[in-house]
């Protein structure tokens, strides 16, 4: 199989947009490593007209994947955490081409972990928390136990991986292996929903009582970003905000951040006289 892609990655490393090329072998004890191709070959390019281009192969029963990635698109997933795979790609995978240590570098930055990237991560995770938690707490108001469970399930998931982050490490797929060793009392949260015998009325109840101050405790570093971007205006609009070049990021999740932060005191609205009567534009500051 090996030899038979040679062939096609050999030809890729002559090409000049070519900056690295990654092969990534099945490991039966990490089946969801590779989606049980026996074999994927990560091909990083300068650019391309589709940021990403995958094709398949079949070759004496075993298949392999082929996906070839602009570095600008490689970027935005390592920054905005939504391709978690291609971390573990990058970390294990067996380098076949690299131009100018392009890889090698891009592997000691994903060790070091900047505190910049780490910064934009941990204010993406936070706003996840918040919209997971806000929405599963409305869920469980109304007496929808099953959609709130569902979301107190995923605000469980976000809070890992930002506890995670906060550390220093970039979350894996086997993000409640990692988190039992770096914070086991988020762990623990998540074994008592999921195995406890009480009623799930009772369990979810339980575990917003223990969430709420372990939420509350992370706002500052969690909103840090975000906040530290509304400290250079005294005030701003919604749109202002949103369109931020880094904020941009945040996406649906934003808005309800910025009521959880209105309501915890960290920022406060300010009303903005409009050309009707009694109607007002609402902005933001930081709360003095």
């Amino acid at each position: 199989m090996e030899d038979i892609l040679r062939s096609i990655y050999q030809e890729r490393a002559s090409q000049k947009n070519t900056l690295g090329i990654i092969q990534v072998e099945k490991d039966h004890k990490k089946n969801a490593l590779t989606d049980t191709f026996h074999i994927v070959l990560l091909i990083i390019v300068k650019e391309q007209q589709n940021p990403v281009q995958i094709k398949h192969y079949h070759y004496n029963n075993s298949k392999a994947a082929l996906h070839v990635v602009s570095e600008k698109q490689l970027n935005e997933w390592l920054l905005l955490g939504s391709n978690r795979k291609i971390v573990e790609w990058l970390y294990e995978g067996r380098i076949l081409f690299d131009r100018n240590e392009y890889l090698e570098s891009l592997r000691k930055e994903l060790r070091d972990f900047p505190f910049y990237g780490r910064k934009i991560k941990t204010g993406l995770e936070f706003a996840k928390l918040i919209r997971r938690y806000m929405d599963g707490r409305s869920f469980f108001q109304m007496g929808h136990y099953l959609d709130a469970y569902n979301h107190i399930i995923h605000s469980l998931h976000h809070l890992a991986r930002l506890s995670i982050i906060e550390n220093g490490y970039h979350p894996e797929l086997t993000v409640w292996s990692q988190v039992k060793q770096i914070e086991p009392e988020i762990y623990k949260l998540y074994e008592e929903l999921v195995k406890s015998e009480e009623s799930i009325e009772k369990r979810l109840e339980l575990l917003f009582l223990a969430s709420e101050f372990m939420i509350y405790s992370r706002t500052s570093v969690g909103a840090s970003h975000l906040i530290d971007i509304l400290k250079t205006k005294e005030k701003w609009s919604f749109d202002e905000i949103a369109t931020h070049e880094e904020i941009i990021h945040y996406g649906v999740d934003l808005s309800i951040l910025i009521e959880y932060l209105i309501e915890k005191d960290f920022i406060q609205t300010v009303d903005v006289e409009t050309k009707g009567i009694g109607i007002y534009h609402r902005y933001y500051k930081i709360k003095e």
